[in-house]
């Protein structure tokens, strides 16, 4: 196999589950290749919410100071480079490839999920490239993702919220617990969430050298008409982005316990960040799109207060569509005052998506009225067709629910060469 789209193929079929929580296969593949530690200062970054914007923060403030810098995250809305950076760029076809095969020589017979695979091969990527700082964001909780495998030199959870309840559980307290799983003894924590469960503070309490806790420790707050980062007698102006605050001030915290904040230019860096899917602002067709890979209720919640932010002259129509096993009333009732009509859709193509039934019975549960709800429910590509010669350009069409339903618009858009 010689292309990208050919090895990817071939990890989705590589193993039975698409998901397997666990280290003892992933880790005996590590140390095959070598990469249990991939570069002098690893962060991993677990939580509920944010964690891509966290990485993203300390990805664009490290190419700033001028370090270098791995970066993986998932999943990726357009590309699979999306997932694995270096100095900021998207690792290229060929890499990949050349990863792929070290990966599949050191597994051996070795059965690894297509999450674990991939974890492998940006590390064997990161290490290659002699990165001074990899970020590593967990895919799914914490203690049991492939991610888990490197011993952190500095942990950050972003949020403990209910999500994936099918693998982690429906209450926080659990959930935390195996976030928490990515502390290691005597390694610095960072927690981004506002009210962290107990069982988050008992870890930290257990292993790391040094806590760190957002409205005690560290804070971003405003000051005059602009918001401003304090951490001990650092202050940093932070520039009008639409990032969630708590991953900015996590990420910059990170840095600044490790001494690799750049020493000039960090509010121009933040401010070039541009996160595709976070709320992401697109003029299409002379129309105003507002792209969000939000699928559960707290993400739900941070995407309306930023809508209330932001309010538009006219009207804001909602395109959504959304994985089955998700949360649908809690994912909707944040936005039923934000968003005047809503527009439920389908992605046929994908088994995981929620049908007619269960959405409009989801916005019913979340009480909204039947009046304000399109019962049409057709898939996502055709219901943007629909929807833009209806809109007004003082309108503002919100497109959610997951990264399949803001992929599909995504592609769209950029296809067309018009966004």
């Amino acid at each position: 196999m010689s292309s990208l789209q050919d090895w990817l193929i071939r990890l989705e079929r590589l193993h039975p589950t698409e998901i397997e929580l666990g280290l003892e296969r992933v880790s005996s593949v590590a140390e095959t290749l070598g990469v249990q530690k991939p570069a002098p200062q690893v962060i991993t970054v677990a939580g509920t919410n944010g964690k891509g914007s966290c990485v993203a923060v300390m990805e664009a403030l490290l190419c700033r100071a001028g370090r270098s810098v791995g970066a993986y995250s998932s999943p990726h809305l357009l590309r699979f480079n999306e997932r694995m950076r270096i100095n900021g760029d998207e690792v290229s076809d060929r890499e990949l490839v050349d990863a792929f095969i070290a990966v599949e020589a050191a597994r051996g017979d070795t059965s690894l999920t297509y999450f674990e695979f991939t974890t492998l091969a940006a590390l064997w990527l990161f290490q290659r490239a002699g990165v001074e700082f990899a970020l590593l964001e967990v895919g799914l909780g914490g203690r049991l993702d492939a991610v888990n495998l490197v011993d952190a030199d500095l942990a950050i959870i972003t949020s403990v919220a209910v999500d994936h309840e099918g693998w982690l559980g429906s209450d926080r307290e659990v959930i935390g617990r195996e976030k928490a799983g990515i502390l290691r003894p005597g390694a610095p924590f960072v927690c981004a969430d506002s009210a962290p469960p107990q069982s988050v503070l008992s870890a930290a309490e257990k292993q790391a050298s040094s806590s760190y806790f957002i409205g005690q420790d560290f804070s971003i707050s405003p000051s005059g008409s602009r918001e401003t980062y304090h951490f001990g007698e650092l202050a940093l102006p932070i520039p009008e982005i639409s990032l969630p605050r708590p991953s900015i001030a996590a990420g910059l915290t990170a840095l600044a316990l490790l001494d690799a904040l750049p020493g000039a230019g960090a509010e121009t860096a933040l401010a070039q960040i541009a996160l595709p899917g976070r709320c992401q602002q697109v003029h299409w067709h002379a129309r105003n799109l507002l792209l969000d890979v939000g699928h559960n209720p707290a993400a739900a919640e941070h995407l309306a207060r930023w809508l209330a932010s932001h309010p538009v002259a006219g009207q804001t129509h909602a395109l959504v569509a959304v994985m089955q096993d998700k949360d649908l009333p809690g994912l909707f009732a944040p936005l039923g005052g934000v968003v005047d009509r809503w527009h439920p859709a389908l992605l046929p193509e994908n088994t995981r998506a929620a049908e007619t039934e269960a959405l409009l019975t989801g916005l019913e549960q979340a009480g909204i009225a039947e009046t304000n709800v399109d019962q049409r429910c057709p898939t996502v590509a055709d219901g943007l067709q629909l929807l833009l010669p209806t809109l007004g350009p003082q309108d503002r069409l919100l497109v959610f629910g997951s990264f399949f339903t803001v992929a599909e618009v995504l592609q769209q858009v950029r296809d067309e060469g018009n966004g």
